[in-house]
């Protein structure tokens, strides 16, 4: 329940505090002093999406605040916590700003929030009912809407089996009807990558093969260079078919070292050294060593060697031109193609299985349809019936309505059923669709009658009303007031109005009132009794706050409306409202 709403720099209202609460709450203002902007202000609370348009003119910034009142362990205040925010008690605040330049920004319990998780909050908080919801009313989906609300939970439960049901369905049929499309597609793809798998195989590549085989051909292609540079060297460091006058590197270092030692004792410096030339010449030895191993490690049959060698390179440039990242692609694909072909190849055992489930999901969705037929049929027949009566209180007394339930060959989501109000205006006439049969007026009436016999089986806390009741006056009129007083039994409810015979049942009565000094306009929102709420009641009936005549008018009314509340409280008091379920709330049906 909204118990209160603060509202700055919202079109024409410079600033205003609605005082809202239990019961029946109606707003009346002349046209133009900004009564919508009170609609508007709950939708920005509720998600709507800002309009810098909204933004009071010369102003940087609009404002919205609202004070809730809820269960503190309910769904809401779950909601409020996941989101980062709190409760005071039982007080939930929500806050939205909409900035001159378009930019918007929503609180929910004391914490910054995206406005997503506001329509999430609302959907949960508040129904809203304008002119376009009259209309959304014509449509077969609103009117579907409106006998599965009826039904209650047990149609809920049954339809969300249906959907789950309906969805895999349309799933496993979706995949099967691609598979089957696809086939000759997807054996040629195959067909391909067989082919492909198999040249891959039969050149085997491995990973760095290519810089491998580039040195050994760079090693074959010079052997006899290699073979003259490795032996030169062997024997300038140590060869034993050298000429006595042509000393090797081995020899020379153990000359060296034998003159040190024979000096050697004559300084002890020289030690060392002979230690060092000694080192060096076994060093060198070993290169020798190394030298001759790795001439007789060359192949005397180089030339067969590299022939193998160059096709081999030959034979994975062919492989490596077809992939844009080379022999490496090459191998990726090896893996990933052979990946898929076993997902292609298993193509005639995935048709098979999927057309044994969507068979059997088939017959499942068919029965839970059937199932959600006769649960709507017979929801359809007391909804007509409760309507008729609500219609017979509206003074729309030889006005019937009729819900048809027509089971459809197609399936969709919410089931194969095509839901129809007909409205039957008077007797002897025949039941037409409200889409052609019903005026505005008519409309008005027919949608709080559905709503107030739908609030009995799935109460919301908050109802409001943006002049629902245009096209209608006077008995009429006041029937409507009266319904909504009902409705103000189990809920709160706001209104917007321009009828008095309207306001007159409302508990609380705010009062949208233009103010302006020539060059700029403000508007304000005043709580109105006594004889201030009689004179604006008298406006509403004659355009003159202050006409005699206008102002006994509105005291009926206001003494019509009294003992009605009277009768109300009593029946209340009997037992005779419907007290909400707990917890958990639906947006409405329009």
């Amino acid at each position: 329940m909204i118990e209160e709403l603060s509202i700055r720099d919202l079109g024409v209202i410079a600033e205003a505090t609605l005082p809202l609460g239990p019961g029946f709450t109606a707003v009346t203002g002349e046209t133009g002093a900004g009564k919508t902007m009170v609609v508007t202000a709950l939708g920005l609370l509720l998600g709507a999406r800002a309009d810098a348009g909204t933004v009071r003119q010369g102003q940087a910034q609009s404002w919205v605040e609202g004070r809730w009142v809820v269960e503190p362990d309910g769904v809401v205040a779950e909601r409020v916590r996941d989101a980062g925010g709190d409760l005071d008690g039982p007080e939930l605040i929500l806050g939205r700003s909409v900035s001159a330049e378009g930019r918007s920004r929503a609180v929910v319990g004391g914490r910054g929030a995206p406005a997503s998780v506001l329509g999430d909050l609302g959907s949960a908080l508040v129904v809203v009912h304008g002119q376009s919801d009259q209309v959304r009313l014509r449509t077969a989906v609103a009117q579907r809407d409106a006998l599965d609300r009826f039904a209650g939970p047990k149609l809920a439960a049954a339809a969300g089996q249906y959907s789950h049901a309906f969805q895999r369905w349309q799933a496993n049929q979706l995949e099967y009807d691609r598979l089957v499309a696809e086939r000759e597609l997807r054996a040629r793809e195959a067909d391909e990558l067989r082919a492909a798998i198999a040249e891959i195989e039969a050149v085997a590549p491995q990973p760095g093969e290519e810089s491998e085989l580039t040195g050994r051909a760079e090693r074959l292609g010079n052997l006899e260079e290699l073979r003259v540079g490795a032996e030169s060297a062997r024997q300038l460091i140590s060869a034993e078919d050298n000429p006595d006058d042509v000393p090797d590197v081995v020899a020379l270092l153990e000359s060296a070292r034998r003159t040190l030692e024979r000096v050697a004792e004559h300084d002890a410096e020289l030690a060392p050294l002979a230690e060092g030339l000694a080192n060096t010449g076994f060093l060198v030895a070993d290169i020798a060593a190394q030298l001759s191993s790795y001439l007789a490690g060359l192949d005397a049959d180089g030339a067969r060697e590299l022939e193998i060698v160059q096709e081999r390179r030959a034979g994975l440039t062919a492989l490596a031109r077809k992939y844009v990242g080379g022999i490496d692609e090459a191998l990726e694909y090896l893996d990933t193609g052979s990946a898929r072909l076993l997902e292609l190849d298993g193509d005639s055992e995935r048709i098979d299985e999927l057309r044994g489930e969507a068979d059997v999901d088939h017959a499942l969705v068919d029965k839970l349809a059937t199932a959600l037929t006769a649960l709507r049929t017979k929801a359809a027949a007391k909804l007509g019936s409760a309507v008729t009566a609500e219609l017979a209180a509206l003074a729309m007394p030889d006005a019937s309505l009729v819900v048809t339930v027509e089971s459809k060959p197609e399936y969709t989501l919410n089931g194969r059923d095509l839901v129809t109000i007909l409205l039957q205006p008077h007797a002897g006439a025949s039941p037409r669709p409200l889409g052609r049969g019903a005026s505005g007026g008519e409309l008005s009436r027919v949608m709080l009658a559905i709503e107030v016999v739908i609030n009995a089986t799935d109460p919301v806390p908050t109802f409001v009303f943006d002049e629902v009741d245009a096209g209608i006056g006077g008995a009429a009129a006041i029937e409507i007031g009266r319904r909504l007083a009902r409705l103000a039994e189990t809920a709160q409810v706001i209104v917007v109005t321009h009828l008095a015979q309207v306001a007159a049942f409302a508990t609380n009565h705010l009062s949208v009132v233009k103010d302006s000094d020539g060059s700029v306009t403000a508007s304000s929102v005043q709580q109105l009794t006594g004889d201030a709420r009689a004179a604006e009641m008298a406006r509403l009936l004659s355009g003159l706050p202050d006409s005699q005549s206008g102002l006994e008018h509105a005291r009926e009314l206001l003494a019509l409306a009294g003992t009605a509340a009277s009768v109300s409280a009593v029946s209340a008091a009997a037992g005779a409202t419907i007290e909400p379920r707990g917890g958990k709330y639906e947006r409405g049906l329009f």
